[in-house]
């Protein structure tokens, strides 16, 4: 009988697993390369702050990402803390993703920083075979990007996934067919997919809390304990059994984007400008996807922390504006409760692949929805100016399931390729300096905010490819001082 890591073995299917290692902090260290060695924590720095990732110097200290950030900063009070660039983690990401289709025409982005492979030339390879292929990806990676990235394979996208795991940081670990249940036994249950604090206490209960003693279970037991469908397919996982393919995912079904606010908004006034500026990052990943959606969503929440959400679905797809703001205010007015308004957030969703055929677009009247000539009135609202945008914070997927607070966290709807991860825009040109913003000037080049206050702003100069830079110190007016496009701090122009 063969062997399924022989050379030829049909059977010898191999996945691997590409995950970069703490992304959104390790490209802050690559771009700053002052801080590559120190503890960095990406997220928003205000009072509701929540860490969005965080550097492996700072997790030796118990930082972690979806922590909150006052937390993570009194465990790790040394640690420099960055507002994220999304713009930036974007353009990297596409990269990554760019060298993994190159080397694997079966491709399946679960987020902006990892990824499925399934290469059609790996099938019925020997271990070492994969582990070459491996080790080449990584090093393509990082010659494209940079940054160090850790890869796994095994039979399958659950193997794949844990040996990348076993990999961090910055390693490959390949789990030959043979030894898979000698790596999976051990490992406790909850680092099998789907197996959360519910059902991971559930086991406990019975006295399960390895994979291996999850396997060696009758499936009839774990199916009572997790139900049907979920007790079926975990105690299949744990024995090794996953044929799940790897497959591009599906677009996203809503696109959402919210805030929490670093103190309540107590007047309607405030309401509505927070709920323009969120309909302003929403509207721009509508329009990038080339899509128009029916159903605008609003969800707030109060100080108190309960959750209230309105709906409304119009006749026919749009994706104006104008429309977008007047449906969402007018849904926050019925959300907000009484008290304090903690969180805004606005979906849209029921997609069409193009906005409607006529020259019109649906629009809110008193009489309800009316069609209004699509060039009078639409594209921005009353008063905003659409380079003036609040940044974007986008959720982050892998570093930690949580959301950024402030100014506004954009969600990916679960399925989203890591290509739709929405591009950082700055707040207005004349908004006082803040630490960890890019910065040109003439003589100096590209820089960064260390520290800004009382008029006066200090900045390190220095990008991924001039190593540690020095610093000066200039009047928050200097003319010469310009905001900088985050790229140039990866790839400076010329």
């Amino acid at each position: 009988m063969s062997s399924p890591d022989r050379p030829g073995a049909a059977a010898a299917r191999w996945v691997l697993h590409l995950d970069m290692d703490a992304f959104f902090a390790s490209v802050e260290q690559l771009t700053r390369p002052t801080l590559a060695d120190r503890p960095v924590l990406v997220g928003g720095a205000g009072p509701r702050g929540v860490v969005a990732g965080a550097s492996y110097q700072a997790r030796v200290f118990g930082a972690r990402s979806a922590m909150p950030m006052g937390q993570a900063r009194r465990r790790c009070p040394h640690a420099t803390v960055l507002p994220p660039r999304f713009g930036l983690y974007k353009a990297i990401s596409e990269e990554v993703m760019g060298v993994l289709a190159e080397f694997s025409p079966v491709l399946e982005p679960v987020s902006v920083d990892e990824a499925f492979i399934e290469p059609p030339g790996l099938a019925g390879a020997a271990p070492e075979a994969v582990q070459d292929f491996g080790a080449r990806l990584r090093a393509a990676v990082r010659e494209r990007t940079g940054l160090p990235a850790s890869v796994g394979a095994g039979s399958g996208k659950q193997i794949a996934k844990i040996a990348s795991e076993l990999a961090k940081p910055d390693g490959l670990r390949v789990v030959p067919h043979a030894d898979q249940q000698a790596v999976l036994d051990p490992l406790p249950v909850r680092s099998l997919w789907g197996i959360g604090p519910v059902s991971g206490e559930a086991l406990r209960r019975i006295g399960i809390e390895t994979i291996g003693q999850l396997a060696a279970m009758d499936g009839r037991e774990v199916t009572g304990v997790l139900g049907s469908a979920m007790g079926t397919e975990l105690h299949r996982l744990a024995r090794g059994i996953d044929d799940r393919p790897v497959a591009p995912r599906g677009a996203a079904k809503q696109i959402s984007a919210e805030t929490t606010f670093d103190t309540d908004l107590t007047a309607m006034s405030a309401v509505h400008a927070a709920v323009e500026s969120i309909c302003v990052a929403v509207h721009r990943r509508l329009v990038a996807d080339g899509r128009a959606a029916r159903t605008v969503t609003v969800k707030a929440r109060t100080g108190d922390f309960v959750t209230h959400t309105r709906s409304e679905t119009t006749p026919f797809p749009s994706r104006d504006l104008s429309t977008l703001v007047a449906v969402a205010r007018r849904l926050a007015d019925t959300a907000v409760g009484e008290g304090g308004v903690r969180l805004l957030g606005v979906s849209v969703s029921g997609f069409g692949d193009e906005p409607p055929l006529a020259l019109f677009d649906a629009v809110p009247s008193a009489q309800g929805w009316r069609a209004a000539p699509a060039g009078s009135g639409g594209g921005e609202p009353a008063g905003s100016d659409p380079v003036a945008a609040v940044p974007i914070v986008g959720r982050p997927d892998t570093e930690g399931r949580g959301h950024v607070s402030a100014p506004v966290a954009v969600e990916a709807a679960a399925g989203v390729p890591a290509a739709d991860l929405p591009v950082h825009r700055e707040q207005a040109a004349d908004r006082p300096w803040r630490a960890g913003d890019d910065v040109d000037h003439p003589d100096h080049g590209h820089g960064w905010v260390q520290g800004a206050g009382h008029g006066r702003v200090t900045v390190r100069f220095e990008t991924a490819l001039t190593g540690p830079g020095r610093t000066c110190t200039f009047d928050a007016a200097d003319p010469q001082l310009s905001r900088a496009d985050p790229l140039r701090s990866w790839r400076p122009a010329g």
